[in-house]
């Protein structure tokens, strides 16, 4: 994989963080070894409680694909670039999971070009289901983390992989 990435914070994102409470941040996403790569945008919700489940980070997100300047669409709705990033690595899927394992490489001020991760650069490790899920009587959201749960089993030793609500 290799992606950029642009944060964005809501219109009230001041507003919100006064309150005590995190804002819901807009991410645009575009996979850059795609031929003819579109826009992504999604954002991710407030995490749901460590004691619900201690294991995981379990959140509610959405996606939506944009045709065109997704990034103008973003700052007609008044969100307000926050940061951006390039990230590079590796993305690969287990049934239902995508599991991304990359390093995130800064954006050069001057020319918006992405500066090499150094070598010793942490990996970080995202493993979600590759649509969003909802919990059912016939498929209850325990089973999904427990798909999550596994993938950081199979990994032990290779990579430590613990709750972040970050």
């Amino acid at each position: 994989m290799h992606s950029r990435e642009v944060i964005f914070d809501p219109p009230d994102a001041a507003l919100q963080r006064e309150a005590n409470q995190e804002p819901a941040l807009l991410r645009a996403k575009k996979e850059l070894l795609e031929p003819d790569p579109t826009w992504l945008l999604y954002s991710y919700w407030k995490p749901e409680s460590a004691r619900t489940h201690p294991e995981a980070t379990v959140r509610p997100w959405a996606t939506v694909q944009v045709v065109g300047d997704a990034l103008s669409f973003a700052s007609a709705l008044g969100y307000i670039k926050r940061s951006q990033a390039y990230k590079h690595g590796y993305v690969f899927r287990r049934g239902r999971l995508v599991i991304q394992i990359f390093q995130e490489e800064q954006v050069d001020s001057k020319t918006q070009e992405p500066i090499p991760a150094h070598a010793d650069a942490p990996w970080q490790v995202i493993v979600k289901t590759a649509n969003p899920v909802r919990g059912t009587q016939e498929v209850p959201l325990g089973r999904h983390i427990e798909a999550v749960l596994e993938v950081q089993a199979l990994m032990k030793g290779l990579l430590d992989l613990h709750r972040q609500d970050a």
